[in-house]
């Protein structure tokens, strides 16, 4: 079985798939993981390396390339574009308003909100501009997806319950 998560930056997808990883048994693959190796090979942080994939798709390609190579049996695979490139049996997005995932990133990587603010809104932008060139994607078509999940309200344990309801229903 595999199944991916993907979502807005800062919606939690990481955490998601981390714990339902745990909970069912599943390998994990994160293509955050795999874009912030290649960031540190580059010594850039990653929103350098985000713009500098703009203008080279490769680095795009070789993420998307890694992460069907990693995707064999049962696993998770965290990651915007997961859902396009795998063959899953549940397809997960996760959102929250843009001041909830404010918030979010600015605790985990240590920094302002309006940093915080500025790096999800620029990477956004780099995202949907090299997703649509590349691949013709519209991070915003939510039809690919068997599951959306605004978990603003929801606890990460609500969120993981909601997610395992709909994996024990397949």
């Amino acid at each position: 079985m595999i199944i991916t998560i993907g979502g807005s930056i800062g919606s939690g997808k990481t955490t998601l798939a981390r714990e339902i990883s745990k909970r069912f048994n599943l390998k994990y693959i994160s293509a955050g993981r795999i874009m912030r190796e290649m960031a540190r090979e580059k010594r850039m942080s990653l929103l350098e390396f985000s713009e500098y994939a703009e203008s080279h798709p490769e680095i795009d390609r070789e993420i998307d390339q890694r992460q069907k190579n990693l995707a064999k049996g049962n696993c998770i695979v965290d990651g915007r574009l997961s859902a396009y490139f795998l063959h899953a049996e549940l397809k997960v997005w996760l959102d929250a308003p843009l001041k909830v995932r404010v918030e979010r990133v600015a605790r985990r990587d240590n920094v302002s909100e309006k940093e915080a603010r500025e790096g999800i809104l620029e990477r956004e932008k780099s995202e949907k501009k090299r997703y649509r060139e590349i691949y013709d994607i519209d991070l915003d078509d939510m039809k690919i997806y068997d599951l959306i999940i605004n978990n603003e309200k929801f606890s990460i344990e609500n969120t993981v319950n909601i997610v395992s309801a709909a994996i024990k229903g397949i």
